[in-house]
């Protein structure tokens, strides 16, 4: 971390700096809105700043992928790079109050990793150094923290209402539950509650996880006892009232949350470091912080053509 010292200033220095850091923020979040196209949900609310933005890796169930990144003041936004600084799709956004981070060890495939949990989703990032990793843990943080006092919420989560955390495809060639080996015929599937890798037949039954989903979402056998006694999220439930067997087959649609809906078509590399993007008001940045030159000519579109 850099600590810089900046001169007493003027309250007209101050206003204009204000004025200007307004506008260059609106110019960032536009920019990162353009990215998504159409496919994006609108960005640009009052109060909103954009944080920082950078390349990480996501553990998809098909293995690390890189992702685009968004840190905000009250949100976290990734999404799949298609064009990387362009084009990005696939655009998911998670409420900062909903975020609880999990420092981790290095993985064998995932160096300067940590895991995100949230109630609807949970997943590990990595980052492409340790003093990343930490700028990120610590920015995330600090800002859920502020969001958090701003609203008088609850510091934490309670304990067990967030996702399970799926295992990726790669962590096992037999069923976590029968031992059964997968092959074309015998395909894998994740149980939503404890994000374990089963087969088809150790997965037949659905459950309502509200947290996850609206609909019933597919769950193994050693977690249906759980669901059909009641002890899922500490709720108590009428026996049998929101699990059943499954009565669709593999290529059928399945209720949303089902599958792994950010697998992606892009695998290239880290393109650029994370950026931190200092306020008027900071008196320290990270040496991440520097500012690239479409953010201040936000592109009228990130999809056209000539524009990529």
């Amino acid at each position: 971390m850099i600590f810089h010292c900046f001169p007493q200033q003027s309250g007209s220095t101050k206003m204009a700096e204000q004025k200007t850091f307004i506008i260059q923020n609106r110019e960032r979040i536009q920019a990162v809105e353009n990215t998504f196209g159409h496919t994006g949900k609108m960005l640009q609310k009052p109060g909103r700043i954009l944080v920082g933005e950078g390349c990480l890796l996501k553990l998809c169930r098909r293995g690390p992928k890189p992702k685009a990144f968004f840190l905000f003041n009250d949100m976290l936004v990734y999404g799949s790079i298609m064009v990387p600084g362009r084009w990005n799709s696939n655009q998911k956004i998670i409420p900062l109050e909903d975020v609880q981070l999990e420092n981790l060890e290095d993985g064998m495939a995932m160096p300067n990793q940590w895991l995100i949990r949230t109630p609807r989703k949970s997943f590990y990032v990595s980052a492409a150094s340790p003093e990343e990793k930490n700028e990120w843990i610590v920015h995330i943080e600090q800002y859920k923290s502020l969001l958090v006092q701003a609203k008088g919420l609850p510091t934490d989560n309670a304990e067990g209402n967030f996702a399970a955390a799926w295992i990726p495809d790669m962590a096992s060639a037999i069923c976590m539950r029968c031992s059964q080996r997968f092959n074309v015929a015998n395909r894998r599937h994740h149980c939503r509650r404890c994000g374990y890798i089963v087969c088809r037949a150790c997965s037949k039954s659905r459950a309502l996880l509200p947290n996850i989903s609206s609909r019933p979402v597919r769950i193994c056998r050693a977690c249906v006892s759980s669901v059909h006694e009641g002890k899922e999220q500490g709720h108590k439930r009428a026996k049998g009232k929101h699990w059943k067997k499954n009565s669709m087959d593999d290529t059928e649609t399945v209720p949303e949350f089902e599958t792994s809906s950010d697998e992606e078509i892009c695998e290239q590399g880290y393109q650029v470091a994370t950026k931190w993007f200092k306020s008027p008001e900071d008196e320290d940045y990270s040496p991440y912080c520097y500012l690239k030159p479409e953010h201040m000519n936000p592109p009228d579109s990130g999809l056209s053509t000539g524009q990529m």
